[in-house]
């Protein structure tokens, strides 16, 4: 599996999100996230059009969750930037027909997508936040 710099910026942006309380500007999440702000502006654009991010925008606008942390997936964040979960040359792997000795890929690319959704339907934006604190309070313990 590829993950591409967009999916990458939208789990770390979505991440930050799960580090404050209330509304957080764009530039914030940019600097502390090493995004460039452009890309990431196109990327929380789309988040809101899925629902996961809400805006208010002003002086004292910004970006917060659209949805606890524990609800949002890794999954639900690339679906809503990148579209369907392991496709095969742009096609889903039920729509793929090989022929001959190649005819058991199918097989292949099926339980490929349902072990990568099982992965990453399974695992929260909380959980990730959580692990990250433990791992900061190992490297840190003073903190």
């Amino acid at each position: 599996m590829r993950v591409s710099a967009k999916v990458d910026y939208a789990l770390r942006a979505m991440l930050e999100l799960t580090q404050h309380e209330g509304l957080v500007k764009s530039e914030r999440i940019a600097t502390a996230q090493s995004i460039p702000q452009k890309f990431l502006e196109n990327i929380l654009l789309e988040l809101r059009r899925a629902e996961l991010v809400t805006s208010v925008r002003g002086v004292e606008g910004g970006y917060a969750l659209g949805r606890s942390a524990d609800e949002i997936s890794v999954a639900d964040v690339i679906r809503a930037v990148e579209g369907p979960i392991a496709t095969v040359r742009g096609m889903r792997p039920d729509e793929l027909e090989y022929a001959g000795a190649a005819a058991g890929l199918t097989e292949v690319w099926l339980e490929l997508r349902t072990s990568m959704r099982d992965v990453l339907e399974g695992t929260s934006l909380a959980e990730i936040a959580a692990a990250s604190a433990g791992a900061k309070a190992e490297r840190d313990p003073a903190a």
